[in-house]
């Protein structure tokens, strides 16, 4: 990679047309564009499932992971390639928050805005003493067992609600096995870009066959386009005020650990592939992502995080441009102003997006594990084993404690449990190779 000019805040983007490019260069104009949208169509899936699961507004969720997106990309200088979208970590706290029941408009969205907003102001808490002395002490306190087992007690806790999504009837079950279907064969025989877009693509097939099925068929409740017509193609969004409430925020804070350790990961691959040395913008990273999220939670959006989708399109372009991420941006922006857009995705069935959730929480429940074996964690020692055990079964049985009229959800159980955990169990026993590096930072 070219070596990074520090002497300006934003970098110079040097123009090049082939090859391999660095988060400070640039393709042409068009191909810049054409790559953002790509970007966008990429994060769109996820970005737009994670709200309708919670009951927000898809068109204000969209519409601030593009104003999220540029307030990373001020923060870190345009220095990282990263987009910011809808973080499926806040999903079980917040339905836990508001009684949320699956389907439909949340009508006590604004408790939730309340603990979004104050999981942001950890988060960018965070960010500032990280800036201040420096992030070593990050990886102290959140090795990979930690990590993992946290990001794994994510997608154990949210899998009741997945399945209920495909329980209420034959039919939505069989719509809900075969979208399941769909997004796994996508996944792994599509060809080219498509294999990166399984979630949009299977959601996409899982709605054409409930409508042929349901709507040509008779088989289910068929979709009422009727909205979609009559919707506007360009429109101000629904914003929503926040509602104080101690109990979301007491729900929903924690989320922000979760969020440092998705953040943390995200700009270590990102590192890994660019070969560049990103660690200096780590403070900058987690405040941007911070005040991203505080500013989503103030009209309704949801919480906002770096997404790995952004690491699988730059994997297959080799494009790391920073720009790019500016462009994904201001298209976003664009959708979140299309009421049409929104009505579109307001008539995906729920079994469909049952589907969709059981391969989501299953993804994430997934990624622990991966992250378990990508940095070697040794479960043959008792601390490593005992903190990953507890940490998990707290998560897939969603333990409460309530402290003072607060209470703390599963996930933040789970979370400050394994951060607690592992600083108790000391041993003697030898470190692994990943667990060395880890104490020698």
């Amino acid at each position: 990679m070219p070596a990074e000019d520090a002497s300006s805040y934003f970098p110079h983007w040097k123009l090049r047309t082939e090859g391999v490019i660095a988060p400070d260069e640039r393709l042409p104009l068009p191909q810049t564009i054409v790559l953002g949208l790509q970007h966008v169509v990429a994060m769109f899936g996820s970005t737009v499932l994670a709200p309708l699961l919670m009951g927000f507004d898809p068109n204000v969720a969209i519409l601030f992971s593009g104003i999220g997106t540029l307030i990373f990309f001020v923060l870190v200088g345009g220095r990282v390639p990263s987009y910011l979208g809808s973080s499926f970590a806040f999903i079980a706290v917040v339905i836990a928050a508001t009684g949320y029941a699956g389907h439909g408009p949340n009508a006590n969205l604004g408790v939730a805005l309340t603990g979004i907003i104050a999981a942001g102001a950890v988060y960018a808490v965070i960010g500032l003493i990280v800036m201040a002395v420096g992030y070593q002490f990050i990886d102290r306190l959140m090795p990979p067992v930690v990590t993992g087992s946290v990001v794994a007690a994510i997608g154990l806790n949210l899998a009741p609600i997945a399945v209920k999504g495909i329980s209420g009837s034959a039919f939505d079950t069989w719509i809900g096995i075969a979208t399941i279907v769909l997004v796994g064969l996508i996944a792994v025989r599509a060809p080219g870009l498509a294999r990166r877009l399984p979630i949009l693509l299977g959601g996409i097939g899982g709605y054409l066959l409930y409508a042929f099925c349901a709507n040509v068929l008779g088989l289910g409740k068929a979709i009422d386009l009727s909205g979609v017509a009559t919707a506007a193609w360009i429109g101000v969004p629904s914003f929503t005020a926040p509602v104080w409430n101690a109990n979301a925020i007491g729900l929903i804070a924690p989320v922000a650990i979760v969020l440092v350790a998705e953040n943390l990961g995200h700009i270590k691959a990102v590192a890994a592939m660019t070969g560049s040395d990103l660690d200096r913008y780590l403070g900058r990273a987690f405040l941007g992502d911070g005040i991203a999220t505080m500013v989503a939670g103030s009209g309704g959006g949801t919480g906002v995080t770096t997404y790995a989708e952004n690491i699988g399109v730059m994997a297959v372009t080799k494009v790391y441009g920073t720009l790019l991420f500016v462009v994904a941006a201001l298209f976003a922006i664009l959708l979140g102003f299309s009421p049409k857009f929104g009505a579109l995705i307001s008539t995906i069935p729920g079994p469909v997006l049952g589907g969709l959730s059981i391969v989501v929480f299953g993804l994430i429940t997934a990624t622990g594990g991966r992250i378990y074996v990508q940095n070697g964690v040794d479960f043959s020692r008792a601390r490593n084993l005992m903190t990953a055990a507890v940490t998990l079964t707290i998560g897939a049985g969603d333990l409460a404690l309530k402290l003072r009229g607060f209470t703390l959800g599963g996930i933040g159980t789970a979370t400050f449990g394994a951060i607690i955990l592992y600083q108790l169990f000391r041993d003697n026993a030898p470190q692994s190779g990943s667990e060395q590096a880890v104490a020698e930072h």
